[in-house]
């Protein structure tokens, strides 16, 4: 296991957190220099704020660790491609690389929906990679939204 599975591992570990909360299922660590600075999971429903997530949540608890928003020497590890709020956050903290799991279709800011990284405008460029561990980060989301569908289906079922 090369030094990015591990890191991912550790966020594979808070997105089967965001999953037990009932949260969609992403998780989120930053590392500096071997050490954790921050982590965090979705916990949009459970905290009721649109911007919970995971990878905002390691965001401003690294910037508490430190005391300093800009975490120029940090790596960001999160399991799902970030979405166009969680790449300017990025930008914004001058996290120095990403590293992401799966790819996000829909919402993905990375390289799936939009290249925001290459937003010519942008005073700091991130390094980054996709896929590390992206199939364990890709069935953890699928079942967590087909066990939703199911759910949604008994309920219907049950009304009728």
């Amino acid at each position: 296991m090369n030094e990015d599975e591990y890191w991912m591992g550790r966020a594979l570990l808070q997105a089967k957190q965001a999953y037990a909360c009932g949260e969609v299922p992403v998780g989120c660590v930053i590392i500096q220099d071997g050490e954790i600075l921050g982590s965090g999971h979705n916990s949009v429903i459970g905290s009721a704020d649109a911007s919970a997530h995971a990878e905002i949540v390691a965001l401003r608890e690294a910037g508490r660790q430190i005391g300093n928003y800009r975490l120029v020497d940090a790596s960001l590890y999160v399991t799902l491609e970030p979405c166009l709020m969680c790449v300017g956050a990025m930008v914004h903290a001058r996290v120095k690389r990403l590293v992401f799991a799966a790819r996000e279709p829909k919402a993905g800011a990375v390289c799936s929906r939009c290249h925001a990284f290459n937003f010519d405008h942008l005073n700091h460029k991130v390094q980054w990679q996709g896929g590390v561990l992206g199939q364990q980060a890709g069935e953890l989301l699928h079942l967590f939204f087909e066990e939703r569908r199911l759910l949604k289906k008994s309920e219907r079922a049950a009304k009728s």
